[in-house]
């Protein structure tokens, strides 16, 4: 062979970069899919890697039956709204107040215990259905025929970190998928320029990042906060949403090349649904650039939505503009969205002070949601959801304050395929425990699904040796609230 047939170390570098570049990127990719321990499904039902796999693993999933929802918002009220201050009121509670409590007493954070403390507010019957509520949530009281109270709810952790994990994710002791991960993987995302789950202002304590992890499912149903619980609202930004650093034309040629190597990575070596979800991943986040931003702002809103929402008080705005931004993103067609009230629920002393500021925060702004999506026509599809972690006990801490309590505690849905202006089960005569149609949160979550057109039984995904679903091996459908 002659010297004439030889590349120079320089030639051979130049010709062959692009190559070497290529090989790092697939490696890369290889690795993560291996870590990830599942494969990205396109019917979202199934586990192990069965089913029709899809180029973009966010585009909208048929359910597997006629759903009653198609999205959902979930309030979160962190701490442990107490449930006999606002929407279960216990006359036996105010006849002994200051008695000591003889019942069988549940297991809870501190002891010892006082007497039974009575409700400083007054219940007051609302609408045709006449349900009561307390005096702190008038604004709520008045929309109450379009509510449902499950009076009867329960959990299996007293502490703030683990009830919240459980609430979230359906486990207070692993590392788990959280609901909105697990409806977006069902289910997809009906705008294909915005993530399926959003959660706006979300608390850093607790379990943090974790109450809205993807866990072990795909990283596209992680979900994507907007701001965090130490900003204002007002402030709350979709993160590096704007590139000031590469102009959008040489954005578009890096995602053609990406787009270009994945296509002949799929023809040589078939599907590799770890490589689409990557590119989707890129893909979106471009898009979002230009969706976002313009979604983000809402000076758009006529005053007469703003001051709904409470935007034109300073005690109502930060947490009003959460719910308008609920209600915008539901409207463009994102799966699931949370907006957080936290952390102030958490009374162990100055129920009286704190209750009352806390619930003049929220009131108006909640009852600014749901009046909002009924005008819209979108409460009838749109689901809900409205609750903290747990409820307190209705004998006193200390002097005017009240201990954690999972045994027993009130939360509220709406819209959806739910029966309004009804209340589902019971606590005891002094909200103690539920005891009545009792609602556990596993149930809670199966009838999420159950209302999306998702059997929580069959939405599993094979991690670790089995298949795991957000309701383990746990959940009923809670038949007696659906329309």
């Amino acid at each position: 062979m002659s010297n004439n047939d030889f590349l120079s170390r320089r030639e051979l570098l130049r010709s062959s970069a692009l190559g070497f570049g290529n090989l790092a990127f697939l490696s890369l990719l290889a690795e993560q899919s291996m870590a990830s321990g599942g494969s990205v499904l396109g019917n979202g039902f199934q586990g192990g890697g069965k089913g029709k796999e899809s180029l973009n693993p966010l585009a909208p999933k048929a359910p597997q039956f006629p759903a009653r929802a198609k999205r959902v918002i979930f309030v979160f009220l962190h701490g442990g709204p107490s449930q006999v201050d606002t929407f279960d009121p216990k006359p036996l509670l105010t006849r002994d107040h200051g008695k000591p409590f003889t019942g069988q007493m549940p297991r809870i954070v501190s002891s010892p215990t006082g007497n039974l403390l009575k409700s400083p507010w007054e219940f007051k019957h609302y609408g045709e259905s006449g349900i009561e509520v307390s005096d702190l949530f008038p604004h709520v009281g008045s929309c109450v025929d379009d509510l449902c109270f499950i009076n009867s709810m329960y959990g299996s952790n007293s502490r703030h970190g683990g009830a919240l994990l459980e609430l979230h994710t359906g486990s207070d002791t692993f590392v788990r998928p959280s609901m909105g991960s697990w409806v977006t993987y069902g289910l997809g995302t009906e705008n294909q320029n915005l993530p399926g789950f959003l959660t706006i202002c979300p608390t850093l304590s607790h379990g943090g990042v974790n109450n809205w992890s993807s866990a072990f499912l795909p990283a596209y149903t992680q979900g994507t906060p907007v701001g965090n619980s130490s900003i204002d609202a007002g402030n709350a930004k979709i993160p590096f949403i704007q590139n000031t650093e590469t102009p959008t034309e040489a954005q578009k040629l890096e995602i053609e090349m990406l787009k270009t190597l994945s296509k002949d990575q799929l023809a040589h070596l078939g599907p590799d649904p770890a490589l689409e979800g990557r590119i989707s991943s890129f893909e979106l986040a471009f898009r979002m650039q230009l969706a976002a931003p313009e979604l983000q702002e809402i000076t758009g809103e006529s005053e007469e939505t703003k001051k709904l929402y409470g935007m034109d008080d300073p005690k109502t705005r930060s947490f009003g503009h959460q719910c308008l931004l609920a209600r915008r993103f539901s409207e463009r067609g994102v799966r699931f969205v949370q907006v957080t009230h936290s952390y102030k629920w958490d009374q162990h002393d100055a129920l009286r002070k704190d209750h009352s500021s806390n619930a003049a925060e929220v009131d108006k702004p909640i009852a600014g949601l749901l009046k909002d999506l009924k005008a819209r026509g979108m409460l009838k599809d749109t689901l809900v959801i409205i609750s903290g972690e747990f409820g307190r006990t209705p004998v006193a801490q200390g002097d005017d304050g009240r201990d954690h309590n999972p045994h027993g505690f009130t939360t509220i849905l709406a819209g959806g395929g739910v029966k309004p202006g009804i209340k589902y089960g019971a606590t005891d005569d002094y909200g103690f425990f539920s005891v009545q149609d009792k609602v556990h949160i596993h149930d809670l979550h199966a009838t999420m699904l159950h209302l999306l057109g998702i059997d929580h039984t069959k939405l599993t995904y094979f991690h670790g040796g089995r298949n795991y679903r957000l309701t383990d091996v746990h959940g009923n459908v809670v038949k007696g609230i659906l329309a």
